[in-house]
């Protein structure tokens, strides 16, 4: 079969991430230990939708013993962080690959999310987003996997697939997707290129 739609993760793929930028400096400006945001307990997983964004800026706020304008503080951090910077040789790659394929987003992600990222242009570019908040599902979980290949229309061997995460890959792989480790834009493009032209000289 050939290759009909193109997958990507969002953070550490389509976003570059700089794990610099958040908790470690608002810790050090407030005088709170490394590990401390690790420290405070949810009550639920935000990232399959058990949590809406106020109840962790509250969770956050109460855990670290923080003043609402602290909390401020702390959520601008982590959203600076959250979005990154776009990537853009591999987004004009993939958005470059409409019409030819349909485009596909698979992203663990937190409430708030879709939000924060539109500014990069994603919604504009892709056929089917999947954000693990919205639809109570994370990567690695077989059953997101299935999802975006329903809600895309095509066969599991019909899809390639970027993430930075090997288990993620792995978990892909498993569904029956072409996936690929993301360590460097170029070397990503070239191994889902291949995999595109691989498949396309397999047709009869």
């Amino acid at each position: 079969m050939s290759i009909r739609a193109v997958v990507l993760d969002i953070g550490g793929v389509l976003e570059i991430i700089d794990d610099a930028v958040f908790p470690g400096p608002f810790l050090s400006r407030h005088g709170h230990a490394a590990d401390a945001l690790e420290q405070v307990p949810l009550r639920a997983d935000a990232g399959v939708g058990g949590l809406s964004e106020a109840e962790v800026r509250a969770a956050w706020r109460d855990g670290l013993g923080l003043s609402e304008e602290q909390a401020d503080e702390l959520m601008a951090d982590f959203w600076r962080w959250y979005v990154g910077t776009l990537d853009r040789p591999l987004f004009a790659w993939y958005a470059g690959q409409r019409p030819a394929r349909l485009t596909g987003i698979l992203s663990n992600s937190g409430p708030g999310a879709r939000e924060a990222e539109r500014h990069h242009g994603f919604e504009a570019v892709t056929d089917v987003l999947v954000y693990s908040h919205e639809v109570g599902l994370a990567k690695p979980d077989p059953r997101v996997y299935d999802l975006t290949a329903r809600r895309l229309g095509v066969e599991p061997s019909e899809i390639v697939f970027l993430d930075d995460v090997e288990a993620n890959v792995e978990a892909a792989r498993a569904a029956g997707w072409h996936a690929v480790l993301h360590v460097d834009t170029p070397t990503s493009i070239a191994e889902a290129e291949a995999v595109i032209a691989r498949q396309l000289s397999a047709q009869p």
